[in-house]
C-alpha cells in the first residue's frame, strides 16, 4: 500500500501562505507507484465534513480546485522525488482545518470525493487567524 506523509502545516495569520508537502513511498495492491495516480488534498475543519481541495494528474499536466481556494492555492507535484505539494497562499480563518495528502484510487483517474481516494495521510493541522 501507498503510504503518505505530509509536512508543512503550522499556525499563521490571515493573509499569509503556508506551503504544505506530501512524501509518497510504497506500491498500490496493483503493484503501482504514486507516480500512476492522481494526488490530491482534502481538508476537514472541526464538525465539518472533509472536503476537497485540489488534485493533480498523474503527469502534473492537469489540475483541479475546490471554487473556495481557486486562485489562491496551487498544487505541484515531483515525479522524481513522489512529492506533491500545496502552496496556500492569501490564507483565511475558514482554511483552518486539518490538510489531507491523498492517493487516487484507480490508475490515471481523476479525484473528486472521497470515494475517489485509497490512501490518506495522517493530516497536518493548518491554523489561520483573523
Amino acid at each position: 500500500q501507498v503510504q503518505l506523509v505530509e509536512s508543512g502545516g503550522g499556525a499563521v495569520r490571515a493573509g499569509d501562505s503556508l506551503r504544505l508537502s506530501c512524501a509518497a513511498s510504497g506500491r498500490s495492491v496493483y503493484g503501482r507507484t504514486a507516480t500512476d495516480y492522481y494526488l490530491g488534498w482534502f481538508r476537514q475543519a472541526p464538525g465539518k465534513e472533509r472536503e476537497f481541495v485540489a488534485a493533480i494528474s498523474w503527469k502534473g499536466d492537469a489540475s483541479d480546485y475546490a471554487d473556495f481556494v481557486r486562485d489562491r492555492f496551487t498544487i505541484s507535484r515531483d515525479n522524481d522525488k513522489s512529492t506533491a505539494d500545496l502552496q496556500m497562499n492569501n490564507l483565511e480563518p475558514e482554511d483552518t482545518a486539518v490538510y489531507y495528502c491523498v492517493l487516487g484510487r484507480i490508475p490515471w483517474t481523476a479525484i473528486a470525493e472521497t470515494s475517489d481516494v485509497s490512501s490518506w495521510g495522517q493530516g497536518t493541522q493548518v491554523t489561520v487567524s483573523s
